[in-house]
Formats: structure tokens, C-alpha cells, sequence
């Protein structure tokens, strides 16, 4: 049908890399992998004009909403479905992983610039209110020769459903057990403490803007936005910066599961950045439409191979070669 209307456009005089006429696919869902989305969409359609995308980008939750809905062709997410979640879908929901992103924790701490250090059951007590004041002993702890300030720490989190939140909550769950008992992880949860902020550039937002703050963003927000981000203690206790190369390192040595709803943070790699994780498409195994259908497979397929190479340049980890292999047989059981 694609190939019609291109030869269509032809026939009639026209460019065939004009938009009328050509298939629009829409999706919505997760901001964490907005900036890589949006670089994908671009280049390809530029490629396949026959095909454009329509993403928004409202957070992991509303993706999830809406491809259970059935409202948009994809949805997008960086926290797993849940089993309830995947159990209301009106059919068999696929989730694809995509690249490899890092959660990094940005600050705003007047003669702090750069170099912060975190422990992991420090940041928890931060974001369960329990760790109030910048120079705590148990942050100049992990920061001698810092000059800490005296003021109180304010916690910046998203105010929307998350996947960013999903990774970040997964990650105090991991490392604290008062966090796991009292807020748990998912995409939106009952928050401590602090101010809320809607996406990562909200919360990017708040941080820049309130002094003594700190919150949580994917990484590519604290780079473009020229944020200070801190180092986290890993597993092994060596105190990681978040980069395309220690977030590769978290999936090593991690079995992968058929539905690929895995959890990659706290990884015991000791050179791997603890705060990571996939980001996933969310597609129907069964397609209601064989042309889109037929697209965003071709799309996805596109994406995980020849996309992979715009994935450093904006700070994404790319996807383990054995991942890819494993995608590559998933999609072949998509039908449409």
C-alpha cells in the first residue's frame, strides 16, 4: 500500500517524499528516551517519507494508558508492565528494549560544582527525608576536603507516572529496605519529601532553579542542561560516574528474560553505574493494522541495528549484541 501511494505521488506529478498521504503512525509514552526518539523518527522518515511518527512524550504511565487503550500504535516505557497491567490489555503485549539509559542524580549545592559523592543508603535517607542538611556527617563523609554548605536539602521527583522514577525507585528499593517497605518501586509512588516536577525537563527545571536541591534525571537532561551530577557507590563500593560505558556495564553478566521485563540497577559488575535500565517499546503482538503494523516492525528492526549509532552522541548506552539477536526473533512472531 506504501509503495501505491509513492508511485501514486509519482504518476500525479508530485514529490514522493511529500507528508500528504503518507502513513502516520502515533505513539506516546516515556520522556527518558525523548531526545533519541525524536533524532529516530527524523532520520528515518527522512529515509521512508511513506512513514511518519506522531510521538509524545507524557511519561512511562501515560503510555502505558494509552496503549492499553488502544488510542495510540506504540507506547513507550521504561518501567515494566506490571502482570496486572499486561493482564487489562485488551491482547498480548510485547515490550522491546531499545538502548540502555542512566538515572543521574543532579544537584544544585552553592560551591559544589562538581564530584559530588552518594551512598546508596545516604540517598535514601535524602529522598525519605531523613537526611535534611547538605552538611550531614554522612554526606562529609563521602566527601572529605568538600566544602559543604549548611542548608537544607531540597528533593526534587517527578510529579507524573514514570519510567524514570520506575529506575530510580527499583534502584532505593535494591539498596534500602526502609524504602522497599514504606514507597516501594513503580512509575508514580507516594513521595517522602520534596517538590514534584512534570518530565525530566521539569524536574531538570526545579533543579536549576531551587537553590540546595536535588533530584533525578536521565542523564542526557543533566548533560544538555549542563547539570552536576553525582557519583554513586555501586555494589562493590566503588563510587561510579554515569557514562555510556559504565551503564553498558550494568547488563553484563544479566540473564535475559523471554518478555525482556528485567531490572538491570545494582548491578554487581564493579565498574558498572548502579542507577540504570532498558527502555522499552510496547507494541501488540497482534496487530489490528497489517500496514502499521508492517512499518513499525520494520521501523524497530531499523532502529536496533543502523539506530544504534546515534545512541552515544546522545548519551544512550547501545544494546548488548545478543539482546539484539534476541529481539530480532521476538519480532518475527508479531503478527498483522
Amino acid at each position: 500500500m506504501i509503495k501505491r501511494i509513492t508511485a501514486l505521488c509519482i504518476v500525479l506529478g508530485m514529490a514522493a517524499s511529500v507528508s500528504f498521504g503518507a502513513l502516520l503512525i502515533n505513539g506516546a509514552g516515556a520522556t527518558f528516551p525523548y531526545p533519541i526518539y525524536s533524532k529516530w523518527f527524523d532520520v528515518y522518515s527522512q529515509a521512508h517519507p511513506e512513514v511518519q511518527f506522531n510521538y509524545q512524550s507524557i511519561g512511562s504511565g501515560g503510555g502505558i494508558k494509552q496503549i492499553t487503550a488502544k488510542t495510540v500504535d506504540f507506547g513507550a516505557s521504561d518501567g515494566p508492565m506490571t502482570q496486572d497491567q499486561m493482564n487489562e490489555a485488551p491482547g498480548r503485549i510485547y515490550h522491546i528494549p531499545m538502548v540502555m539509559g542512566a538515572v543521574a542524580v543532579t544537584y544544585n549545592v552553592a560551591g559544589v560544582s562538581k564530584g559530588l559523592k552518594l551512598s546508596p543508603d545516604v540517598l535514601a535517607d535524602i529522598f525519605l527525608g531523613k537526611v535534611t542538611s547538605w552538611n550531614d556527617a554522612r554526606i562529609a563523609a563521602d566527601n572529605p576536603g568538600v566544602n559543604l554548605p549548611g542548608g537544607s536539602i531540597v528533593v526534587v521527583h517527578r510529579s507524573d507516572g514514570s519510567g524514570t522514577s520506575f529506575i530510580f525507585t527499583d534502584y532505593l528499593s535494591s539498596v534500602s529496605g526502609e524504602w522497599k517497605g514504606k514507597v516501594g518501586k513503580a512509575t508514580s509512588v507516594n513521595w517522602p519529601a520534596g517538590l514534584g516536577g512534570k518530565g525530566n525537563e521539569g524536574v531538570a527545571g526545579l533543579v536549576k532553579q531551587t537553590g540546595g536541591s536535588i533530584g533525578y534525571v536521565e542523564l542526557a537532561y543533566a548533560v544538555h542542561n549542563n547539570m552536576p551530577y553525582a557519583d554513586i557507590k555501586n555494589q562493590s563500593g566503588n563510587f561510579i560516574t554515569p557514562t555510556i560505558e559504565s551503564t553498558s556495564k550494568a547488563a553484563e553478566g544479566i540473564p535475559m528474560p523471554d518478555d525482556f521485563r528485567v531490572s538491570v540497577v545494582n548491578s554487581p559488575n564493579p565498574q558498572a553505574y548502579p542507577i540504570a535500565g532498558f527502555t522499552w517499546l510496547l507494541i501488540y503482538k497482534d496487530m489490528d493494522n497489517h500496514v502499521k503494523g508492517q512499518a513499525i516492525v520494520d521501523f524497530i528492526k531499523w532502529a536496533i541495528h543502523d539506530g544504534q549509532s546515534y545512541t552515544k552522541d546522545l548519551l544512550y548506552a547501545p544494546l548488548p549484541s545478543d539482546v539484539v539477536s534476541l529481539i530480532e526473533r521476538k519480532l518475527q512472531k508479531v503478527k498483522y
